[in-house]
């Protein structure tokens, strides 16, 4: 009797947690179901099954065109935040006590500013300083969102990084920016390219500070958005399918490579 009474927590905690996996993965599942229904509505049941939908996404010009501009904002975001991000990490690292602790929280800031508020003091930031709405707003938008993820993923290796390493190449002649080059930057290796992928994933997904910065060029998730405002298709579900499909695949990596950085 005891023994049941002690298991019963952990028994209601496995059960909250696959609730949670079945209430997270459940609606995916049919998002991605309906994806080849053979008809040109949503509905149940599905009746005949079919690939024609993705064959037609794989052929549609604007689809492949939002992904293309989707990646070139990416990867100009991801450079940016990187550059930034270990900039910052690195000044918070040699900054010691009360003010150490208020860099960190500024960096932080925009990672837990609702995205809305940040998108709409962005849009008007760039109104101030006449910057046409567009590619260059989009990316300041998504960098300034990212930092703080490269931020902490930086700084957490910073803080775990031997002081003896950079004194002992410094005592070899190297000055600090060989010994940054030489030595810091390469153990933060594998925090930086965790960093990387998390902003590529980040600047993808992200369509509120799109929206208010973006120009007439879509993204992806504008994409998607312009095309169920002509109400829902197994098309859309399509494009999310894979959507869906590429950024799991980047984020599992992502996983297993922070993961087997922190092992070695």
């Amino acid at each position: 009797m005891r023994t049941m009474l002690a298991d019963a927590p952990r028994t209601a905690l496995t059960m909250a947690y696959w609730g949670f996996v079945l209430y997270l993965f459940l609606p995916l599942t049919l998002m991605m179901a309906m994806s080849f229904k053979n008809a040109a509505f949503i509905a149940f049941p599905i009746g005949d099954w079919t690939f024609d939908w993705y064959l037609k996404v794989m052929q549609d010009k604007p689809f492949l065109e939002a992904c293309a501009y989707s990646v070139l904002v990416a990867g100009l975001t991801t450079l940016a935040a990187t550059v930034i991000g270990v900039w910052i990490a690195m000044l918070i690292a040699t900054t010691e006590g009360r003010w150490g602790a208020v860099l960190f929280a500024l960096a932080c800031l925009p990672a837990v500013v609702p995205g809305m508020i940040s998108a709409i003091s962005l849009r008007i930031f760039i109104s101030t300083i006449d910057m046409p709405t567009g590619t260059s707003a989009i990316v300041l938008g998504h960098t300034v969102h990212a930092v703080p993820f490269v931020v902490v993923m930086a700084l957490t290796r910073l803080r775990s990084m031997p002081a003896n390493l950079v004194d002992a190449a410094r005592d070899l002649g190297a000055d600090s920016v060989v010994a940054f080059f030489r030595v810091t930057l390469p153990y933060l290796g594998p925090a930086i390219g965790g960093g990387m992928i998390f902003c590529i994933l980040l600047s993808i997904d992200d369509f509120v500070r799109t929206f208010f910065l973006g120009g007439y060029r879509p993204t992806l998730p504008m994409l998607i958005f312009a095309k169920v405002q002509g109400g829902m298709s197994p098309e859309i579900n399509a494009m999310a399918t894979l959507v869906l499909l590429v950024t799991g695949a980047v984020g599992l990596y992502a996983e297993y490579y922070t993961r087997r950085s922190r092992s070695r």
